[in-house]
């Protein structure tokens, strides 16, 4: 496999791509013998570069583009009509929890159609840290059981350190931390595109920047970059400025580009301190560190009352230790005086909306449970975090959308040159079903922050630059035939946060390696997704 065309060449080509692709489709199409597959005739194409957008063609023969531009009258076996249409690279989406869709035992589940139908033919999973060390393995499992998307894996700093450490919150030995170093170099030659974090979670964050460090440097060494969930995006502990630096001082200090995973100023504490973000995010470009950042278009975060309203240290050790400590007086005191500044840092028990599916609460506010039950949000809050660590009934009933970002600061974050568009698509928040279409609609058409050509921009071509994705995320002659076709009129969020699982509409076709994975608004069965794993980098030993 080539190497991947690197981020300033790929600038350069994309601002030429239009005119380019206008005066070499003649030769691609000599080269492409005579029948094609399928050509998308008269839409406005956005190639994914930086080039003005276009009329003209795309030509697909197998898992290929074969031409960009006037095709012509060449035989093929389906001609879409895309007059009026939109036709750009399949999006792709750098964080994702799309687990309950991939790893599904339903093969008709594994299409993956929440993301299929907002144009999504890419996404990365084992964000947040949470990514196995047995990367090799684990992908390709997953695509060879039939997936309707690409995916692309990341080794995760918390299964890592879980397999050393398990849950406790000290510092590794010399030997645990090259036991650490280790499973992450495995993870790198598996082909993982990077290391994630997710330092705001336990145990990873009982991690000390130093050790992070230390670990990242073998997934630098090896091609890979850094992507983190920040250890604060609020005020928590070393606070939203502090965390941001600590992130570039990491890629810093190991010599990779740092990727800040769903950008925000969470919480009343912080907001208005996009514009102080941004300047520290400036300033580290210019001194040479590579630091992008993704951000899902919504003013509420998906998390759980757990990880939203505990202190880090009441779960240090895990489940059955927080629960020792809440049947201890004194100790669930403390937890509850430390719970009553984070229930005010997320802005109040209204402003947490619970979503897991299929309990009590669903669909209720914590301030209307509580009401409900005759108990102060913290205790009632606590009620939930038991059921669900201790496994009565169901695990998963403390998912919350938290609503704590303030629209000037996601305006002011989503119009930087350095963002991409990305779901965090998790269970229960409608962001998994509608974040690329909702960014399309509220923030393209119906408030004007940002244009069309920069919408797909951060959808396609930049994402694939910062992944140095192998030949996708442009609409180019040779590259891999991930292709969406959708009505600017039309293209549309469905989901919201009462109705988080409804389909996306507007896609009219959506190719994926060249097959037909949604047909005029429905998903076709086809299953074509690959693992995109990262060539062999010679600082790996040869495979045995």
């Amino acid at each position: 496999m080539p190497s991947p065309v690197s981020f300033p060449v790929r600038r350069t080509i994309g601002a030429l791509a239009a005119a380019a692709a206008l005066l070499s489709v003649a030769a691609a199409m000599a080269r492409a013998d005579t029948a094609v597959d399928v050509i998308i005739r008269g839409g406005t194409i956005h190639d994914g570069g930086t080039g003005k957008p276009f009329v003209g063609d795309v030509a697909i023969r197998g898992d290929r583009i074969v031409a960009v531009g006037r095709v012509g009258r060449i035989a093929a076996r389906r001609v879409i009509d895309a007059k009026g249409m939109i036709v750009a690279p399949g999006f792709i989406d750098p964080h994702t929890h799309a687990d309950s869709f991939l790893r599904s035992p339903d093969p008709a589940v594994r299409v993956n159609a929440a993301w299929l139908h907002q144009g999504v033919s890419t996404v990365m999973i084992g964000v947040d840290g949470a990514g196995t060390p047995d990367v090799a393995a684990d992908s390709g499992k997953l695509a060879a059981s039939g997936i309707g998307t690409n995916i692309v894996p990341f080794v995760g700093f918390g299964p890592v350190r879980q397999r050393v450490l398990g849950q406790d919150a000290r510092a590794p030995s010399a030997a645990e931390l090259e036991a650490m170093k280790a499973l992450v170099a495995k993870g790198m030659c598996d082909g993982a595109v990077g290391l994630s974090t997710g330092l705001f979670y336990a145990p990873q964050s009982f991690a000390s920047t130093d050790e992070v460090v230390a670990v990242a440097r073998e997934a630098a060494i090896r091609g890979g970059l850094y992507d983190t969930h920040q250890r604060d995006e609020s005020s928590y502990s070393i606070g939203l400025l502090g965390s941001v630096e600590e992130a570039i001082a990491i890629g810093r200090r190991a010599g990779m580009p740092v990727h800040f995973a769903h950008l925000k100023a969470l919480g009343v504490d912080v907001h208005g301190q996009a514009g102080a973000v941004i300047a520290a995010i400036d300033a580290a470009r210019r001194a040479g560190v590579e630091v992008t950042a993704d951000q899902y278009p919504w003013l509420a975060s998906g998390s759980s009352l757990d990880a939203s309203l505990l202190p880090r240290w009441a779960v240090d050790g895990g489940g059955a230790a927080l629960l020792k400590r809440l049947d201890d007086p004194a100790t669930l005191a403390r937890i509850r005086a430390e719970m009553q500044d984070n229930l005010r840092r997320r802005g109040g028990a209204d402003a947490l909306l619970l979503i897991a599916e299929g309990f009590p609460w669903t669909g209720k506010t914590l301030a209307a449970v509580a009401g409900e039950w005759k108990l102060d949000s913290r205790d009632a809050a606590l009620r939930i975090i038991r059921q669900s660590v201790a496994g009565e009934g169901r695990k998963g009933g403390a998912a919350v959308a938290s609503f704590n970002m303030a629209q000037a600061d996601v305006d002011l974050l989503m119009q930087q040159p350095w963002m991409v568009t990305s779901s965090d698509g998790s269970d229960g928040h409608p962001r998994m079903f509608a974040s690329f279409p909702e960014k399309y609609a509220r923030y393209v058409r119906e408030r004007q922050v940002i244009d069309l050509p920069t919408f797909i921009r951060q959808s396609t071509g930049r994402t694939a630059d910062i992944y140095k994705l192998d030949r996708r995320g442009y609409l180019r002659a040779g590259y891999f035939a991930d292709v969406v076709v959708f009505d600017p009129a039309a293209y549309a969020p469905r989901a919201d946060y009462m109705r988080p699982r409804e389909l996306s509409v507007g896609v009219r076709q959506l190719f994926v390696n060249g097959a037909l994975a949604l047909d005029g608004d429905r998903a076709t069965g086809a299953a074509a997704g690959r693992a995109l794993l990262r060539p062999r980098p010679p600082s790996c030993a040869a495979p045995d």
